[in-house]
């Protein structure tokens, strides 16, 4: 059982639930430093695709100048990319190869990758970077449509369907890269604590930063009772999302999301909840 002494700010010494992985502990520190409680709990964990036949095919028809445009979704995605296909091209090759290409980076962190090699992206997707504005910046660039164009598109975790439809439909040839995945953590443990007392509405408040941590969420469970149980507790609990991606995921489970942040970073995320948490979490203990 945590001991801090509840805060008289943000939270007010309320319990935070929170499913970051990679920056967890960092997490951690923004709820408290906001007067929270934190009970983070690893939900997710990225492991390298052990087989890479579809990176390194990609290789092989960007070299050939078989790709028109590359869509980079993640820099760790991006980074990875680069990594498997310099186990069989050289970094010359490659940077030649994607200069003769349109590249198309959702957000700085690809475009950081983007730029170690010497290149600049021609399409940078404005925040908050959603598959929607994706499609957007490229009907912009290409008002009459992507017909014939041959697109690749860097996966990250899990495939967007939404996106590569959103391609086909305008015309264009779609191939995904998937280069890593999401997997749930090896130690389980601290997940399955934290949903249990969410089950038991002992956390009045959850932090989402990622669409699929709301997928592992319901995989943990796996017990169709249980999942109402949850959809019951987060009725009664002030829910946070990151952003668009993460509230679609949520609101497809049907899932309460009481709150996105002004803008999809995770210290804003933190501050602003902390500041509207016992508003949101009042009106709903009347409303039930």
């Amino acid at each position: 059982m945590n001991s801090q002494k509840p805060s008289q700010t943000g939270f007010q010494g309320l319990q935070v639930g929170a499913l970051e992985s990679r920056m967890a502990p960092e997490m951690g520190r923004l709820i408290s430093r906001n007067g929270g409680i934190p009970v983070v709990a690893p939900s997710m964990q990225e492991l390298p695709l052990s087989d890479h036949p579809q990176a390194l095919a990609f290789g092989d028809r960007l070299l050939s100048r078989e790709v028109d445009v590359v869509v980079l979704l993640t820099g760790v995605g991006c980074r990875t990319l680069l990594d498997i296909l310099e186990t069989r091209f050289t970094r010359e090759d490659m940077k030649n190869a994607l200069g003769k290409t349109v590249l198309v980076v959702r957000g700085p962190k690809p475009a950081g990758v983007v730029r170690t090699l010497g290149l600049h992206p021609q399409i940078q997707v404005p925040e908050p970077n959603t598959w929607r504005d994706i499609l957007d910046a490229l009907d912009v660039a290409y008002p009459e449509g992507l017909k014939a164009k041959r697109v690749a598109v860097q996966e990250y975790g899990v495939s967007n369907p939404e996106l590569l439809e959103g391609l086909r439909q305008r015309g264009a040839q779609v191939t995904p890269v998937p280069v890593y995945r999401w997997t749930l953590p090896d130690d389980l443990q601290p997940l399955q604590q934290l949903l249990q007392q969410t089950l038991n509405k002992e956390i009045p408040v959850l932090l989402i930063t990622n669409a699929v941590q709301v997928d592992h969420l319901i995989k943990v469970l796996d017990d169709p009772a249980k999942i109402i149980q949850l959809h019951s507790a987060l009725e009664h609990m002030f829910v946070a999302s990151i952003g668009q991606l993460a509230s679609e995921r949520l609101r497809h489970h049907g899932f309460p999301v009481d709150l996105e942040p002004s803008h999809p970073k995770m210290g804003i995320l933190v501050k602003e909840a902390s500041q509207k948490a016992h508003t949101i979490l009042k009106t709903k203990r009347q409303t039930f």
